[in-house]
């Protein structure tokens, strides 16, 4: 099965994440956003295929998010954040042939394995 995470190595849930794919038989493409980036996009497509708004994917536990004032940002502004500091993205989001899912819990990845 082909996969792809959306991978952030300094976040525990997302290092466990790659370890439940690899365990389940899965290498993954690995795509580390944080040094990567993402274009508005890329954002729209993956929460959209997710079921998310930009509301639901960011980090809201993230100082920045408090630094930046974003408890009353549009989705508009939100998705602006995030394009210019892409640690502002939820994480991991994997996508596999059967769907795509923000893994918080780890257990939303059986839904797509």
């Amino acid at each position: 099965m082909d996969a792809t995470i959306y991978h952030h190595p300094r976040c525990t849930t997302s290092r466990k994440a790659l370890d439940r794919l690899r365990d389940a038989g899965i290498e993954p493409a690995v795509v580390k956003y944080v040094d990567e980036g993402w274009t508005e996009a890329q954002l729209r497509e993956l929460f959209d295929a997710a079921g998310l708004t930009p509301g639901q994917a960011v980090r809201k536990r993230e100082k920045l998010y408090t630094e930046l004032g974003l408890a009353d940002a549009t989705d508009d502004e939100l998705l602006a954040a995030m394009v210019e500091h892409p640690v502002l993205v939820e994480r991991p989001f994997v996508v596999t042939a059967k769907g795509t899912r923000l893994a918080r819990p780890l257990e939303r990845l059986d839904e797509i394995l």
